[in-house]
């Protein structure tokens, strides 16, 4: 692609999706995404559909907000990158709670099948405990 074009960046600080590539090929944008099913749908998500939006005209809020929870289980990260597990949100005696659905290798496609939402754990975040605050993002009526 460099040779073709400009590649303004080709690898990120995130799990899932490190190896995603953004540029520009004459007067067209392009995106190289990752080639695990996880991987692809996540930086789609935190990248691609932005950039779609807005290059289609959308002037309104069209970002995916952070929503908070508190964290059913302990989540294991590592700090050094922004990772997005693939959760399910539910409602439990007054509050929002969220667990993960089970292993999150970018190559398990069921985690994103059985997921309501990611699980945003920020670059320098640590391990969470069961029972601390996340951040949460619904994927329901994403478009």
């Amino acid at each position: 692609m460099a040779k073709m074009g400009e590649v303004l960046f080709w690898k990120i600080a995130m799990r899932p999706g490190r190896p995603m590539a953004f540029g520009r090929v004459g007067d067209s944008w392009f995106f190289g995404l990752p080639g695990n099913p996880v991987a692809v749908t996540v930086t789609f998500y935190q990248f691609v559909r932005d950039a779609l939006l807005h290059l289609a005209g959308r002037t309104d809020d069209y970002a995916i907000p952070l929503l908070r929870a508190t964290a059913a289980e302990n989540l294991r990260k590592v700090p050094g990158r922004t990772e997005y597990q693939r959760g399910v949100l539910v409602r439990a005696d007054g509050e929002w709670r969220v667990r993960t659905t089970g292993q999150q290798g970018s190559g398990v496609l069921r985690s994103m099948a059985e997921a309501n939402c990611f699980i945003v754990l920020e670059h320098e975040r640590a391990a969470v405990k069961a029972g601390e605050q996340v951040q949460v993002q619904l994927m329901e009526g994403l478009g």
